[in-house]
């Protein structure tokens, strides 16, 4: 009877701990379970996108249960910040909010306070900004305060306004700011200027990561002319690239169909007259001859008068004789 009742007991305790991985696999998935919050500080990669402190930020620092220690300061030009009490100041340029903290804190904790609580934040951010100029919606100076790219800042100061053209500039001037290892090192007194396609960056097919002290200026749209035997004469602005035709249909057309000769005539550097080029516009239509593309401050003369006599007259819109059209002096 002893020997029965021995073997159920024994039973009962494997048939027990068998029970319990199943147990604690059910415990996982129970919504109604106690949940344990793991706490673990960020990893390297999650600190590259967290904002640096660069010069002449301004910062508050505080101390809990010490409001004596409490300080808003700013970053001095070698870099460091003066806290209450420590007998030498803090390196606070290029580090995380978090990462000043905890200096401090040790520095707190070493000779001061037992279990002292820190915290840091950036209440100005002037040390890290690029600016934005020209034909744009909002120009300005704007502060860094992650990684962005130059379709972001572009974003930012509103995108292209309505003069904008199919260029735009980044001039990279350099910055004591820049405290991550991956940036563009420009030498003092330097300036890398980058050109690039306005339409390359709004299809996002160039992505430049801006840096502090980038400038980025959109330039306006060229203009071409087109006169003589048209319906609508005067100044086109250039959004893209412009071929004859396109010209001529953005001039509404010819008045009559007469004029197949068209003359398209270019303004070199240094030179006193500019020079002539006829393309059979017949041709072109038929597909016999190219669509000529267009440059910067062409004249597209649909008339026999001389050069001489279309560029007096976009001259003479300077100064008003024809109040319709404006001028930019050709380049």
């Amino acid at each position: 009877m002893r020997v029965v009742k021995t073997f159920f007991v024994f039973l009962g305790i494997i048939l027990f701990a068998a029970s319990l991985p199943a147990q604690t696999e059910n415990t996982a998935g129970n919504s109604n379970a106690p949940k344990t919050a793991a706490v673990s500080k960020p990893s390297p990669d999650e600190d590259e996108d967290r904002y640096l402190i660069g010069y002449e930020d301004v910062l508050e620092i505080k101390v809990m249960k010490h409001e004596d220690l409490n300080v808003k300061v700013s970053v001095s030009k070698n870099g460091t910040v003066t806290v209450p009490r420590l007998d030498a100041p803090m390196m606070a340029v290029c580090k995380t909010e978090r990462q000043l903290a905890d200096d401090i804190t040790a520095a707190y904790k070493k000779d001061f306070l037992r279990n002292p609580y820190v915290s840091v934040e950036v209440t100005e951010q002037k040390s890290q900004s690029a600016a934005v100029i020209g034909a744009v919606e909002k120009p300005g100076n704007f502060y860094l305060t992650r990684r962005v790219t130059l379709l972001e800042l572009l974003a930012h100061a509103g995108g292209p306004n309505i003069h904008s053209g199919m260029r735009l500039i980044v001039a990279r001037t350099g910055s004591t700011s820049n405290c991550r290892q991956d940036v563009e090192v420009v030498r003092e007194g330097e300036v890398k200027i980058m050109n690039f396609k306005m339409k390359e960056i709004q299809e996002a097919k160039v992505n430049l990561w801006m840096q502090p002290g980038d400038i980025v200026s959109v330039l306006e749209a060229d203009p071409i002319y087109v006169f003589g035997n048209v319906r609508k004469q005067g100044r086109q602005l250039m959004k893209e690239p412009m071929t004859l035709r396109q010209a001529l249909s953005g001039a509404e057309g010819l008045k009559s169909a007469s004029d197949n000769k068209i003359r398209i005539l270019k303004q070199r550097e240094g030179q006193a007259r500019p020079e002539e080029f006829i393309y059979d516009l017949n041709a072109i239509n038929k597909g016999k001859a190219p669509d000529p593309f267009l440059e910067p401050n062409d004249v597209v003369a649909v008339s026999q008068d001389s050069a001489m006599f279309f560029m007096t007259k976009i001259a003479n819109a300077a100064t008003g004789g024809i109040p319709s059209l404006f001028y930019r002096v050709p380049l």
